[in-house]
């Protein structure tokens, strides 16, 4: 379905009901990285209605004229947010450059939140000031690697991932590559040049955020590193911590197992606190 919020058409889609939580996608893919690794989680567990949307520019969203930095990228967000849940709280998860504008929510409207998940969070916006591990493999499945067709996905895929074999290339097929297809080349090159990061430091917020928050970052992860994220430690007082080994910049995908009893802990602890809150005797 489309939200239409004046020149804006956001694809959008939710599933289930109960507390919303907002997903935000990665830069240059769409919804799909999130639908693929959050609905199984949540396919087991009622109460709450997931809202996934495709960036402007990204999937099935087109990127409006006048759109050209991340503040823009950013208003557009907190506009979808103000239609399609205009007064209830709501979680926020965000993927990769999608966890660096989830914490531009947690900057600018803390109150509305319940929680946070931030998975492969981008720390740093520009790329030559990251702190990066060097690329490690640990699992590479050559016969079938060389099964591929040499394209660009297969190339990202390599690059990406630090689990290398048929499972997890299914998981490409079906969370990234959809989105990689789809993205608006010419806007997301402009983007990149003009204002890929915030114009505000969205990691100095005026109280450490208390709701229950799950940071989750690949040891091996040579796109965004792992060590910059262990800088906002006070800026989540509830927050737990994660650096995964033998996982890279698709960590879901190759800890899926430990990914979900994470973010099932997270929900855990999230209801746990909407319980203490209202009944606090």
């Amino acid at each position: 379905m489309l939200c239409d919020i004046g020149d804006l058409h956001f694809y959008c889609k939710t599933l289930g009901e109960g507390v919303p939580v907002l997903m935000i996608h990665g830069f240059g893919i769409d919804s799909h990285v999130m639908t693929g690794c959050m609905e199984p989680i949540f396919e087991k567990r009622a109460g709450w209605k997931r809202i996934y949307f495709d960036l402007p520019g990204m999937g099935g969203t087109p990127a409006p004229p006048w759109l050209n930095n991340a503040d823009q990228m950013l208003d557009a967000i907190i506009a979808f947010v103000n239609k399609v849940v205009p007064d209830a709280s709501f979680l926020v998860a965000g993927e990769s450059y999608g966890a660096y504008l989830a914490r531009g929510i947690i900057n600018l409207m803390p109150e509305r939140l319940k929680g946070a998940l931030l998975i492969c969070p981008v720390i740093i916006p520009d790329r030559k000031r990251r702190d990066l591990p060097s690329k490690q493999v640990f699992v590479n499945d050559s016969s079938f690697l060389a099964s591929l067709e040499e394209t660009e996905f297969k190339h990202l895929f390599e690059r990406v991932l630090v689990m290398q074999d048929q499972k997890r290339w299914n998981r490409f097929v079906q969370d990234i590559i959809p989105g990689v297809s789809a993205k608006d080349r010419a806007f997301l090159k402009r983007f990149e040049k003009r204002g890929y990061g915030l114009s505000f430091d969205v990691d100095q917020l005026e109280h450490a955020f208390d709701r229950p928050s799950l940071i989750l970052s690949g040891r091996q992860d040579a796109s965004v590193g792992y060590r910059d994220s262990l800088k906002l430690i006070e800026n989540f007082s509830r927050g737990t911590f994660v650096i995964l080994d033998k996982a890279g910049h698709g960590l879901e995908v190759e800890q899926e197992n430990v990914f979900n009893c994470l973010v099932d802990e997270w929900l855990d602890r999230v209801e746990e606190d909407d319980r203490r809150l209202s009944d606090p005797a």
